[in-house]
């Protein structure tokens, strides 16, 4: 049996910026999708802490170092510069390795910087 079970998850990551123009996705900083194991275009869940919005979309990466969180395309709309986010990935797993699974976890403070790891 498989479970869907929590891979990755960036908490409160601040948005940076946002373009209406763009296709769509969440650009994020490449060192911190690396840091939680996101890969470029994975489907992704997002939780808006500011207004409730919950959207889903896939990941692209941005500049290393840059701290980057933008939303891009339709999902600029449901933020704004300075919300907080989290955002989650989540894979199936056999259910034997499943009673173990940890995710990947970081936690964000000013300027996107990491302040907490977990699973790491």
């Amino acid at each position: 049996m498989q479970i869907h079970l929590l891979k990755s998850k960036i908490h409160r990551a601040q948005v940076t910026g946002s373009s209406l123009d763009y296709e769509g996705s969440l650009t994020i900083a490449e060192d911190l999708m690396e840091k939680v194991g996101l890969l470029h275009y994975e489907r992704i869940l997002c939780s808006n802490l500011a207004n409730g919005a919950r959207f889903e979309t896939y990941a692209i990466k941005g500049e290393r170092g840059s701290d980057a969180i933008e939303l891009n395309g339709a999902v600029a709309h449901l933020g704004k510069i300075g919300d907080r986010l989290t955002i989650m990935a989540f894979a199936e797993v056999e259910g034997a390795k499943a009673k173990k699974w940890k995710p990947r976890v970081i936690v964000l403070g000013k300027q996107n910087r990491i302040i907490n790891e977990q699973g790491i």
